[in-house]
């Protein structure tokens, strides 16, 4: 197997993306572009995706990542609003864009055109709550759009299956279809529930961070195909074993958590660069084949799909935020009143990603060439135009909605009042220890640890402080500079005394990670 094609996918996409940060153009758009143009170099290979595999490769891992991340207990609070966008709007959306596909494609059946709906119903919220933790957000919309993003793909992929099934001859019902969508999500849930609390424990009795974080690299393949194998909803299973191990994240090894986050940020952005090139490099080849839909036919389809997902998440939104309100009054009692801004910047923040890109390439062949490749072709420009359109325009929608901004020194004071009873308990722990005469120490060693302790609980109230006029820095600023400053000059001595020969480099490794981990310390002290 040549495996040249696949390092060049992943290592030009790495580039690409990573060039992004450095310009104004969004990374996924820039991937795109990139992606068209060496399509059309010579001697260029021509990527294909088996479409067996594209689900379980690709989705497992990235929503692993995004609920780990997520609240179980913000999305706990928020569970109907986020039920009635991941399960109802999907499905209103499956159905408007697809019966909206259908009436406007000649040629193209009804179970062809709600597959194009099943694939475009779920928006992609990665970016939009990224945009929202930047402008200041309140965190009710922020969660909200987050499990959105979390629990719509469940719904997407199950009402796709039965799209699917009806569109290449399956034989598949609406009263089928019904039970299918019961059985997958009853069915995630629960071996999601099944398998949370044994791959925790599994987690938290591996003495090894190599092997607890080779275990967190298996845990969501592990989860989606049981659910799979069992005919449920292998994304909902995901769902609900990451949240569950996010929870209780606390409870595993210190060096295990670090070295998880940097291994699961380095996949996510992997993958995620992956496939938006693949967009780009693709894109020429549906072209190609569209058959009797090329031309500028197939670019008035993609305007009119493109308008249709857009406007149907305004009518759901609205009436999905003020309905229940006005017909509950214990939904009037129990949650806070949303606002129209709410609402408008909730309906925009619809960007397709790539969720809607893993779920169309894994199209099977068994569909007709000319249908696969529209749906395809529509997937790409819907994708690309709610990153154009809505991505690009959601951060100033938001700043002209003017939402009150968050309140930086009360979240402060919070923290810093969190911090201080941490600190109690712990000096109460450690003069505990101390009068035991098994845990004798020098007095500069236990007034180290009690200088480390009172440094921590400081460091949070001198956040509120004033800067330094000289320089502009505030306290914990010039502290983070300082401990690095000092870092970098032992980090020489060991270098230089590797050089020399007067140790060697095992002993250079070892004394360089204790200063990263010290140096790491000293930069989440300084927040």
């Amino acid at each position: 197997m040549d495996v040249m094609p696949l390092l060049l996918l992943v290592a030009g996409s790495a580039a690409v993306a990573a060039a992004a940060r450095r310009t104004p153009a969004p990374a996924p758009l820039l991937l795109v572009a990139v992606g068209l143009a060496v399509s059309y170099i010579p001697g260029v290979p021509s990527y294909t995706l088996d479409p067996h595999i594209v689900l379980p490769l690709l989705l497992p891992p990235l929503l692993y990542t995004s609920a780990s991340d997520s609240s179980y207990l913000d999305l706990r609070a928020q569970l109907r609003p986020v039920a009635l966008l991941s399960v109802g709007y999907v499905l209103f959306a499956t159905v408007v864009v697809g019966w909206a596909a259908y009436l406007i494609v000649p040629g193209l059946s009804l179970p062809a055109a709600l597959v194009l709906g099943a694939v475009v119903a779920p928006p992609d919220a990665v970016a939009a709550t990224a945009v929202a933790r930047r402008v200041g957000l309140p965190s009710r919309i922020t969660t909200i759009l987050q499990g959105e993003s979390l629990l719509n793909d469940a719904t997407a992929i199950t009402a796709y299956k039965v799209a699917l099934g009806a569109a290449v001859g399956a034989g598949a019902t609406w009263a089928g279809g019904i039970g299918e969508f019961a059985l997958a999500a009853v069915g995630g849930v629960g071996i999601g529930l099944i398998l949370m609390a044994p791959l925790h424990w599994l987690r938290t009795h591996l003495t090894e961070p190599l092997l607890q974080n080779t275990l967190s690299l298996l845990i969501p393949f592990v989860a989606y195909a049981v659910a799979e194998q069992a005919h449920a909803s292998g994304v909902l299973a995901v769902v609900v074993v990451a949240l569950y191990l996010g929870h209780r994240a606390w409870e595993v090894d210190f060096a295990t958590r670090l070295q998880e986050h940097a291994v699961w940020k380095m996949v996510a952005f992997v993958l995620e660069s992956a496939v938006f090139a693949l967009i780009g490099l693709q894109l020429p080849i549906v072209i190609e084949r569209l058959g009797a839909y090329e031309g500028t036919s197939a670019v008035w389809y993609a305007v009119a799909v493109f308008l249709v997902v857009v406007v149907a998440r305004f009518v759901w939104v609205y009436p999905a935020t003020f309905l229940p309100r006005l017909l509950s009054a214990r939904i009037r009692e129990r949650e806070e009143n949303p606002t129209w801004r709410g609402a408008m910047v909730t309906s925009w923040a619809g960007m397709r990603g790539v969720v809607s890109l893993a779920i169309a390439f894994a199209i099977p062949p068994a569909m007709p060439d000319g249908p696969r490749n529209l749906i395809l072709f529509l997937t790409f420009t819907t994708v690309i135009g709610t990153l154009v359109v809505q991505g690009v325009t959601l951060p100033p929608l938001i700043r002209l909605l003017k939402f009150p901004g968050r309140d930086r020194q009360a979240e402060t004071l919070a923290e810093a009042n969190a911090q201080a009873q941490a600190s109690r308990a712990a000096e109460a722990r450690l003069d505990e220890l101390l009068s035991d005469e098994r845990n004798a120490l020098p007095p500069p060693l236990a007034d180290r640890l009690r200088a480390v302790l009172e440094r921590r609980r400081n460091a949070v109230w001198e956040r509120l402080g004033q800067v330094n006029p000289v320089t502009g820095e505030s306290v914990d600023d010039t502290y983070r500079r300082l401990s690095g400053e000092m870092i970098s000059a032992e980090r020489e001595v060991f270098v230089r005394l590797r050089d020399l020969r007067y140790i060697d480099d095992e002993m250079l490794r070892a004394l360089l990670r204790r200063l990263d981990l010290e140096e790491a310390a000293a930069f989440r002290e300084a927040g």
